[in-house]
Order: C-alpha cells, then sequence, then structure tokens
C-alpha cells in the first residue's frame, strides 16, 4: 500500500440518526456520491468505512445503493428510454422509499 491509501479517512455512515442536520445529510450525500463514482472505477480506492444501523436499515441502504448503480448503468448502457432502463428506474424508485421509510433519511440521489 502507499502512503495516499494509508491516509484515507475511514467512511462512517450511521442510519439511527435521530437529528438529521444539513452537516449530517450533506455528508450522507457526499459518501454515498463518493461510493458510487467508486463503483464505476472513477476517483480511485473506497476507503474502509462502516455502515451502522438496525440490519434492515443497513439492507435498505445497500439495496438503494445497487439500485442506483444499476439504473446508472443501464442509463450508460441503453438510454434514458430503454425499457431495461425504465425497469431500472422503477427498482430504484421501490429501493430508495423502502430507505426513507426505514431511516427517515432522503436519499441524496433518484
Amino acid at each position: 500500500m502507499d502512503k495516499e491509501t494509508n491516509d484515507l479517512v475511514p467512511l462512517a455512515i450511521d442510519l439511527n440518526q435521530t437529528e438529521l442536520t444539513e452537516s449530517f445529510l450533506a455528508m450522507f450525500g457526499s459518501t454515498v456520491k463518493l461510493i458510487l463514482q467508486r463503483m464505476f472505477g472513477s476517483g480511485g480506492m473506497i476507503p474502509k468505512g462502516t455502515v451502522k444501523g438496525t440490519p434492515s436499515q443497513v439492507s435498505s441502504f445497500e439495496k438503494a445503493l445497487v439500485a442506483n448503480r444499476d439504473y446508472i448503468k443501464s442509463y450508460i448502457d441503453n438510454g434514458l428510454n430503454s425499457p431495461a432502463t425504465y425497469r431500472n428506474k422503477y427498482t430504484l424508485h421501490s429501493a430508495v422509499k423502502n430507505f426513507e421509510r426505514q431511516t427517515n433519511i432522503k436519499w441524496p440521489f433518484k
């Protein structure tokens, strides 16, 4: 490992936030954006991190993240008007709705 990899600040998301402040929401949005960028190979390595919450909250976070990735990939590969892209958009909408219901946190990208 090089020095830059060792200097990465670990990501930490707590889905049990009782007070949703502007700074938490900004951090959450930035973290999700970073993870999505790294899923597509841009921006280097993903820093280690943790996601805290109930099992259903963590599961809904993972499903929303994967659905977001799949929708973006389908849009890039097939275009916006493709039936596959519409299916992925519906899946994303359902996953985001479930995440927001589980955590009371708005999903930053739709």
